[in-house]
């Protein structure tokens, strides 16, 4: 929920600030490398989630946080179909150790999209490869 529809909600029981700091601290979308805004799901079995495609989060080399970085987001990597791949909350250690094993599956799965051997070093994308 944004700051704004935040503070209609609360009908003025609270001051701006702390409702804009409340905003800060748990906000209501992750922002992608790519731009894209992913909602964060904070009542989730596992945790406070997201699900995202793995091919936006390229490039990332540190694992995505709420609360001034206190608490991980559990992240449910997605593949381009959107079928979910992998749960992790800890994406730097997910792209050295089973992302290899992840990436020759997927590569045979979806050869027209990206599969880096460097993924923390990439480029994110929304999009296939393009035609050559």
């Amino acid at each position: 929920m944004d700051a704004e529809r935040l503070g209609q909600a609360l009908g003025g029981l609270l001051p701006w600030g702390r409702i804009a700091e409340i905003d800060r601290l748990a906000p209501s979308h992750f922002e992608a490398p790519t731009g894209s805004r992913v909602p964060i799901n904070y009542v989730a079995d596992p945790g406070t989630l997201i699900s995202i495609r793995v091919q936006e989060l390229f490039g990332l080399n540190r694992h995505p946080t709420v609360a001034d970085g206190r608490i991980s987001l559990m992240v449910e990597l997605l593949s381009p179909a959107q079928r979910p791949i992998q749960l992790t909350r800890d994406l730097p250690g997910f792209w050295v150790g089973s992302w290899s094993d992840v990436k020759a599956d997927m590569k045979r799965r979806y050869p027209k999209h990206p599969w880096p051997d460097d993924p923390a070093s990439a480029q994110a994308t929304r999009r296939a490869k393009p035609r050559s």
